[in-house]
C-alpha cells in the first residue's frame, strides 16, 4: 500500500496521526492535494477542512482555523492553533460564536477591533462550512 504519514496538531493536542492515501486542505492560494512522495513544501493554510483519506479507504475530516503545512515525501504535518475533529464540531456553538463575531464587527470602535472581528467571523464561517461538508460525507 502506498501511504503517507499524516499528523494534524493543535496548540492543545494531537488531533490525527496515522497513514493516509491522500490529503486535501485549504492552502493560501487554493486547495492543495497531497499524495505519497509529494515534493517537499511549506505553506500557510486558511481556515477550512482537512480531508484525510486513510489507508483503509475511510475518510477523516478535521477543521483547522488556519496554520502551517509541512510536506515531506513520506510525511505531512499540519500545525494549527485550533483544530477540531469533524465529528466534534458543534453547529449550535459555531452559530452562536459567529453571531457574537458579527455583533462585535457591528460594534467595532477601532480598525483593530474590526480586523479582529472580521478574522473571527471568517474562522466561524469556515467552521460552519466544514461542518456542512462533514455531514454530507457521512
Amino acid at each position: 500500500m502506498n501511504t503517507i504519514r499524516v499528523d494534524v496538531v493543535s496548540a492543545e493536542e494531537s488531533i490525527f496521526s496515522g497513514e493516509a492515501r491522500f490529503v486535501a486542505l485549504p492552502g493560501e492560494a487554493g486547495e492543495l492535494g497531497i499524495y505519497p512522495r509529494h515534493t517537499p513544501l511549506i505553506s500557510r493554510i486558511k481556515a477550512g477542512s482537512v480531508r484525510i483519506e486513510k489507508a483503509d479507504g475511510t475518510e477523516e475530516f478535521v477543521f483547522v482555523a488556519g496554520g502551517v503545512l509541512e510536506v515531506q515525501p513520506d510525511h505531512v504535518t499540519v500545525l494549527s492553533d485550533t483544530a477540531i475533529r469533524g465529528k466534534d464540531l458543534d453547529e449550535e456553538k459555531a452559530n452562536a460564536a459567529k453571531a457574537a463575531a458579527e455583533d462585535a464587527l457591528r460594534n467595532a470602535k477601532s480598525e483593530i477591533d474590526m480586523a479582529r472581528a472580521q478574522s473571527e467571523l471568517a474562522v466561524f464561517a469556515a467552521q460552519l462550512a466544514a461542518l456542512r461538508k462533514f455531514r454530507t460525507k457521512k
